[in-house]
Parts: structure tokens; sequence; C-alpha cells
């Protein structure tokens, strides 16, 4: 099969390599989309490392292994891999396994699917997880105020579609030329709000503060962790609330030692977190289904795994707002599809 291994720059090489095989408890899904993130770059930078990075696969189940019950080959699924394993997205065939896999709703086409595993998980940890905020299903009735930072990225937009749905209100959302996406995830009637970053730190803080009318934000959701956003945060958030950030490797000194940091790591999926990624794959797949739950906006990049250097680029020189790349890979120079 075609396997598409990323390089440190990023560079991308296209190579043929074995179907995997399923361990026990895992699926090999025949790819249709792969989504895209901006730690796919970044690992080889990080470690050093050529790998293949992907892993938001969404497709055909194609073999599965001994324990697993839910799936079936044939199957359409999405599927979170797990990251810095084998068997990554950006290939013809990727490994999930059963309790980060979700049937795709019949409406749900693979494109919108594959934006969905790694960026909504991450987001639903950090929510439920990391800040503690109440999940949809025992909807809150008081008012909370959030904060969002970074609320047009795929994060940050899958935790207001989330936290909204959990009635927690009023969100406070940091955003720029995203803005306008974001505008559709909000409620203004509830209180929310958009602060553009883009008029500099000291109108970020006065508009959070403006918006907060009064109220202390006890809670922040940083779904940028860089170029001062935790340090715009740190300036409004209550002394003793809870932020939560998503960059590993980082030092946050400019946060008060009395504000409790939590780090969103959606590798917790397949750790520590492994039941609560089960229970809320399976209740983001029913979102799809009803409505409530979308997948981020799209952006079909041409040449399939031929496209992912380009893609990755784009992502390393921040030039994405709003919007996913993903990768059709039946559109890659040399598959043929049998789909």
């Amino acid at each position: 099969m075609k396997d598409a291994i990323v390089h440190p720059g990023p560079k991308v090489e296209i190579v043929d390599t074995p179907i995997p095989e399923p361990g026990p408890d895992q699926l090999v899904i025949q790819v249709v989309v792969s989504g895209s993130n901006p730690k796919d770059w970044k690992m080889g930078h990080w470690f050093n490392t050529s790998a293949n990075t992907g892993d938001d696969i969404a497709g055909i189940v194609h073999s599965v292994g001994e324990n697993v019950y839910e799936f079936k080959p044939g199957d359409r699924v999405a599927s979170f891999h797990e990251m810095r394993t084998p068997g990554g997205s950006y290939a013809e065939y990727a490994l999930g396994w059963q309790h980060t896999t979700f049937h795709i709703p019949k409406k749900t086409s693979f494109e919108e699917a594959s934006t969905v595993p790694l960026a909504a998980m991450t987001a639903a940890i950090g929510l439920h997880v990391r800040l503690g905020l109440p999940e949809p299903w025992l909807a809150t009735k008081e008012p909370i105020p959030l904060i969002v930072y970074g609320g047009s990225s795929a994060v940050g937009a899958f935790a207001l579609k989330i936290a909204s749905h959990a009635n927690i209100h009023p969100l406070i959302v940091v955003a720029g030329g995203g803005s306008k996406y974001v505008e559709t995830l909000i409620d203004r009637s509830k209180g929310d709000t958009i602060v553009d970053y883009r008029k500099g730190d000291d109108a970020v803080v006065s508009g959070i503060k403006e918006a907060l009318k009064g109220a202390k934000a006890s809670y922040a959701f940083d779904a940028v962790s860089d170029n001062g956003s935790y340090v715009n945060i740190a300036k409004v958030l209550d002394p003793h609330g809870t932020i939560t950030l998503v960059l590993p490797g980082k030092e946050y000194p400019e946060i008060p030692k009395t504000v409790k940091q939590t780090l969103t790591s959606v590798g917790s999926a397949h750790e520590d977190d492994k039941d609560f990624a089960f229970v809320y794959f399976r209740y983001l797949a029913r979102g799809l289904d009803e409505g409530w739950f979308t997948g981020h906006p799209t952006e079909v990049v041409p040449g399939g795994l031929g496209g992912v250097e380009w893609a990755l680029k784009n992502l390393k020189e921040g030039k994405a707002s709003a919007v996913k790349y993903v990768f059709r890979i039946a559109d890659t120079e040399g598959i043929k599809s049998s789909l």
C-alpha cells in the first residue's frame, strides 16, 4: 500500500509498505479520507523523527482483531489513531483502536468525519476532564463564563460546539480572521461574544473584561497556548481559576501560581482517559446524526497523499484559518480505489 512518511521540514515521501495487521483490540481501516492537524508537522520537528504522523481516519473497516465486537468489515467508521505508533492515517490502510473508533452516521460524509477524531477529543477532554465543566447530558442551568482562546481553530471551535450544547455561557471567544465562522457557533442572546486579537493585547484584555460584565472568570480553554495568549488570559482569570493549555513542554511563568494549570494532551485518550474517550466518541457520533454537532469546515487538498507536504507547510506557516485540510486517498497517484 501507499504510505506517506513525514520527515522534518516538513518533507513528505510516499513509500510502499505492507497493509498492517490488527491487534486483538484494533481495526484495520481502509482510509477514504484522512484529516490533518498542526502536530503532524511538529512531531518531526520536536523529536527529529520520520513517520506517518496522520491520526484522523475516516474510511471502511477492512479487518478487525479478535476482541473487537462493535465493528465488522464494511462498516463506515472514523477513528483516532494512536499518536507516535505505526499505522497512521496518511496511507491506504490505517490502524485504529476499538475504543477510539465510532460509526459514521449515514448522512455524514467521510470528509466531515475526518475532521472530528483528534481535535474534537482534545476539546472534550479539555472541557470536561481538565476544566471539570459539565457534560452536555448534565447541562448546567447556571451561567458559567468560559474564555476560549483560538475559537476558529478546530480544537477551539469544537470546544465552542460542545460547551454550547452543555449550556455553558457566556462564551468569550478570542479569534481573528476566522471570526465570521466563530459567529455561527455562539449565541449572542446568552452573552457570548468575540474579542479580536488582531487589535492587540491591551484590546484583548479590555475586551474580555467588558464581556464579563463584572462576573468572575474561573475557566479558560487556551487552544493556542502561544504568542502570549496565556498572558492575556492570566490578566483576566480569577486568581484561583483553572486554565487548560494544549502545547506540551512549555513553561508558563506568567500564570499566577494560585491558578490551576492543566495540560490537555489528547494522547490520554489512549491512556488514562480511555473510558472517557470510549463514551464520548459514541456521544459525538450521535451528535453528528442529530445535527447539534458538526465537523470542522474542510478544504480537500488535490492529489491525495501527494498533497500532504503542501498542506503541512501551510499549517507550519499559519495559513489555515477556520479550515481543516483533508486528503482523499483515492486521489493519490498510483492508487486504484476499490471503494
